[in-house]
């Protein structure tokens, strides 16, 4: 097992857009896997790639019992939203009702290269579109209306972690192609 530091919100590799992965090979397999321990220790429903300061286009997700990741997702959304809280690990302690689409058709890869289809509603297809926000370079609250934007990034303020000094950046223990920031 190997938990990895979860980055805070503030460190710039949360708001940068990840790189596609090209190459699927151990380090891949073994970042998924921190990934993936790192999500169900923390615990939470879904952690991207830029979360561990890895700006590549991966991410984990574990609803309703499947645990289970995506490579380079591609998303198809239904017409039909849902409202709902949701919140984030690197936004420790904070939920917003936040609009998403109700169901989702997310296409990508597995950590072995081969094509995958994952589909979903509601809190499968929440997370989904979640993460893939985080491969883009977004964060929930970017989604919230402009009240509700402001209250979150005064609560941020208000936390022990938001409205200090940058983050500590960390070096990861993986290869980052030459895409950590």
């Amino acid at each position: 097992m190997a938990i990895q530091p979860i980055r805070i919100f503030g460190d710039p590799v949360l708001r940068a857009t990840a790189r596609p992965v090209t190459t699927f090979d151990k380090e891949l397999r073994n970042l998924v896997r921190d990934l993936t321990d790192t999500m169900l220790d923390a615990p939470g429903a879904g952690l991207s790639a830029p979360q561990l300061g890895i700006s590549l286009r991966v991410f984990t997700y574990h609803v309703d019992g499947v645990t289970g990741h995506l490579i380079n997702p591609d998303l198809s959304l239904t017409e039909e939203e849902q409202d709902g809280p949701e919140g984030c690990l690197s936004l420790p302690g904070l939920r917003y009702d936040t609009k998403r689409a109700h169901g989702v058709v997310a296409k990508g890869f597995n950590m072995y290269g081969d094509p995958v289809t994952v589909e979903g509603t509601r809190l499968l297809a929440r997370c989904i579109q979640h993460e893939t926000d985080h491969l883009d370079g977004i964060i929930f609250i970017d989604r919230l209306d402009r009240e509700q934007r402001k209250a979150a990034l005064k609560a941020i303020r208000e936390t022990d972690w938001g409205g200090g000094p940058a983050p500590v950046v960390k070096v990861s223990p993986h290869s980052t192609f030459g895409s950590a920031r």
